[in-house]
């Protein structure tokens, strides 16, 4: 089998494995406890809060564990306009996950669209027209959410200009970094946000971890109320074993970057093949993508009957951001780049990551290949 949608989930990495089998070990340990088991279970957590806090250069205590990237979100999202009164307007852009776009739709306050590029990157020159005109009387504290590194194209977003245009207008930044973690350096000073999102699946940890970084001072208030764990801001007894795999995963992730970004020329080398002899467009080829995301389209081949024959061929890859089980629709982050429907119906995502192997990339353009000549090859032969 080739296994290429590591945007969906990665295959858990062996330092991950260890250090939660380790954590289990320790047994019955509730790391609220002031015992001596719940003392060992608290080292294990406080652990991995400085190997996430190292992986994106903050300090540990700024890291909040969550259950996952959609949790973080709605926290910072959520959280932050809770913290404001509600005196605030949120600006989304129109490439945003799922749990970004729907955590804005629930926080009770208005939401806007930042609008992004043909090229796939937010539209930074609008940005600064809005935010110029800004009446904070009237609209409140203005929250930017822009994801670093979009989870269908892996088109690389200028977050730390955005930011800085929202920081001198008085307002916030949500970054959800769910995608870039160890894929390319993230660095909480640098990005300019008071509040990057990340999760431990991604990076080849635990499904149902998952962590938020706040800016020291950064508005911001529990959505979840109980035993006061993690400072007060997410009640609930930790996730001992999670926790210990999300640090070591992303403590090798970070170790990992330059193999990671190797990926890119054997990336390049399959969609050039796939262009030459299947005539697909890749999707934001000129813009800074990551090194292990491929989005391609052949109108005419729709997007579902690509998945299911690749499938069948063993080869696992996506249509759109494939979080929601069965879900397979036209691209919207496609449209919000400008692409025609005959091109977001027809999108697919290969992604890579850290137990890829070079010939995976060959065997996907070979399986891919057999598929369009039974189908959208020979119509046009």
């Amino acid at each position: 089998m080739i296994y290429a949608d590591y945007n969906a989930t990665a295959p858990i990495r062996p330092e991950a494995r260890e250090a939660m089998l380790a954590a289990l070990d320790l047994g019955a340990a509730n790391p609220s406890s002031v015992h001596k088991a719940g003392r060992a279970a608290r080292a294990v957590v406080e652990k991995a809060r400085g190997q996430i806090g190292a992986a994106i250069g903050s300090r540990a205590e700024d890291i909040v564990f969550t259950s996952g990237g959609t949790e973080s979100l709605a926290l910072a999202i959520q959280g932050a306009v809770l913290a404001l009164d509600a005196k605030a307007t949120l600006i989304v852009s129109a490439i945003e996950h799922d749990a970004a776009t729907k955590a804005a739709a629930y926080a009770g306050v208005p939401v806007e669209t930042a609008y992004v590029l043909a090229s796939g990157q937010v539209d930074l020159a609008d940005l600064n027209t809005r935010l110029a005109k800004w009446d904070k009387a009237i609209k409140g504290t203005p929250i930017l959410v822009l994801m670093l590194a979009n989870n269908e194209t892996g088109i690389i977003q200028p977050v730390a200009d955005a930011a800085a245009l929202v920081r001198e207008a008085g307002g916030l930044t949500v970054c959800d970094a769910v995608q870039a973690l160890g894929k390319v350096p993230v660095n909480a000073a640098l990005l300019c946000a008071d509040y990057i999102a990340l999760s431990a699946h991604k990076i080849g940890g635990p499904q149902g971890t998952g962590a938020l970084w706040h800016r020291a001072g950064a508005p911001l208030k529990a959505l979840q109320y109980g035993g006061g764990q993690e400072r007060g801001l997410r009640s609930g007894t930790e996730n001992v074993a999670g926790m210990a795999g999300f640090g070591a995963a992303a403590e090798a992730a970070v170790r990992d970057l330059p193999k990671y970004a190797m990926l890119a020329k054997h990336r390049d080398a399959m969609e050039a093949r796939l262009k030459a002899e299947g005539g697909v467009t890749v999707i934001g080829e000129a813009s800074p993508r990551l090194a292990g995301t491929s989005n391609f389209a052949r109108p005419g081949f729709r997007a579902e009957t690509q998945v299911m024959a690749m499938d069948l061929a063993g080869v696992c890859l996506s249509a759109g951001s494939a979080c929601s089980s069965g879900k397979v629709k036209r691209s919207l982050v496609l449209m919000a780049m400008g692409a025609d429907d005959a091109l977001a119906e027809a999108s697919v995502r290969a992604s890579f990551g850290w137990d890829s192997r070079p010939e995976d990339f060959g065997k996907l353009a070979d399986a891919w290949l057999e598929a369009a000549r039974r189908t959208v090859l020979k119509e046009t032969a």
